[in-house]
């Protein structure tokens, strides 16, 4: 049964562009990238228990990471890519040191902070991010030699990538030591006491979070063939915070389900309702009264309660 539900659903997306128009495809190409960003998040929010809000910052600092290489240096996509990866990792890696000195209120506030520093720095320093202008004319790559340039090819390229990055986050926290990681949220005094380093577990996931938040920054700026300050605000990681509760803290699925919710409330129904922001927060709040734990948990309770019957 389980087989044949995921043979519908990857057949199903293989499918859709040619059943979909353009700005469906475009829309769900979307989708697969919040997806990722959220996915990303979870892995500190869910597994880690530690909630960030300024997950938006690797996300763009990719993004700018990358179209400045292009643009300024005229670096090819095969050189910017891992570049923006290896600074946005590594940037992560040194404001994790700082960052886990805190835990609970006073690690969201730090990154909730250092998110605010970067969207600032991207509006002041003109001179290597345009300022408001942003980064305007970059390109999309060319796999092979393979353009991206319509809307089928990049959905597929980046259901290619977000699958493939969800099959790594899901095997990472189904390991030994994504067992660790949980354990590190529920019981981290036992943990200490069998000989584990807390700090240590905590750092690496943070920093392998931002990892695969820099690889959504790469796709944001990809689709978007453009880069503004936005991209680092506390709106963009609210939204991928608000993603990662709504669908299902702790869960795979969850973040994929939120982040579809979220994306469609403000690209599709924002163009039939003015105040889409008043709509999503009506939907959260259906959703915290009717399912708490976030509409893929909520489901699969439901389902169980059903099957009893």
């Amino acid at each position: 049964m389980r087989r044949t539900a995921w043979l519908l659903l990857a057949l199903a997306l293989l499918g859709f562009p040619f059943l979909g128009g353009a700005f469906y495809v475009n829309l769900a190409s979307q989708i697969f990238i919040a997806a990722l960003g959220a996915a990303s998040l979870n892995l500190l929010v869910g597994y880690g228990g530690m909630v960030s809000l300024g997950h938006a910052a690797w996300i763009g600092l990719a993004a700018y990471t990358s179209g400045w290489l292009q643009l300024r240096l005229g670096w090819s996509h095969w050189l910017t890519a891992p570049s923006a990866l290896a600074i946005t990792t590594l940037g992560a890696g040194l404001f994790g040191l700082i960052a886990l000195r805190a835990a609970g209120l006073g690690f969201l506030m730090i990154t909730l902070a250092f998110g605010q520093v970067l969207w600032g720095t991207a509006y002041r320093w003109a001179a290597v991010t345009n300022g408001d202008n942003g980064l305007s004319g970059l390109t999309r790559p060319a796999p092979f030699g393979l353009s991206l340039d319509q809307p089928g090819a990049f959905y597929y390229f980046t259901l290619a990538l977000t699958s493939l990055a969800l099959w790594v986050m899901a095997r990472f926290v189904r390991s030994p030591f994504g067992a660790t990681l949980t354990g590190s949220r529920d019981e981290p005094r036992r943990l200490r006491a069998l000989g584990h380093n807390v700090w240590l577990v905590r750092w690496l996931t943070f920093v392998y979070s931002a990892f695969w938040g820099a690889v959504a920054g790469l796709l944001y700026a990809y689709y978007n063939k453009y880069v503004h300050p936005t991209t680092l605000s506390l709106t963009n990681s609210a939204e991928a915070l608000l993603g990662v509760i709504a669908g299902g803290p702790g869960t795979i699925a969850g973040p994929i389900v939120g982040a579809a919710i979220v994306v469609v409330l403000k690209n599709y129904v924002s163009a039939y309702f003015e105040r889409w922001n008043m709509l999503l927060g009506f939907v959260f709040v259906l959703i915290v009264i009717f399912v708490p734990e976030g509409v893929v948990p909520g489901l699969r309770r439901l389902s169980l309660r059903w099957r009893k019957r």
